[in-house]
């Protein structure tokens, strides 16, 4: 997702989104390292998912977005 789409979502659908998205992350390791994943870029885009998820959290907490 677009960072500026992120902003758009509540602080609670946010955190939501992280816990599903970390739980995937987990789930496509585990397939990587059982020789079942067969679209590893996957992994790579869904790690900057989180990244882009923690830095809208985490700039939601400082008191919004700094420019």
């Amino acid at each position: 997702m677009k960072p500026s789409d992120l902003r758009k979502i509540s602080a609670e659908e946010l955190a939501k989104k992280h816990t599903e998205s970390t739980q995937e992350l987990f789930n496509l390791k585990f397939q990587l390292h059982t020789g079942r994943l067969e679209n590893t870029s996957k992994l790579k885009s869904l790690r900057k998912n989180i990244a882009r998820i923690n830095t809208i959290l985490t700039e939601s907490k400082a008191g919004g977005v700094t420019k």
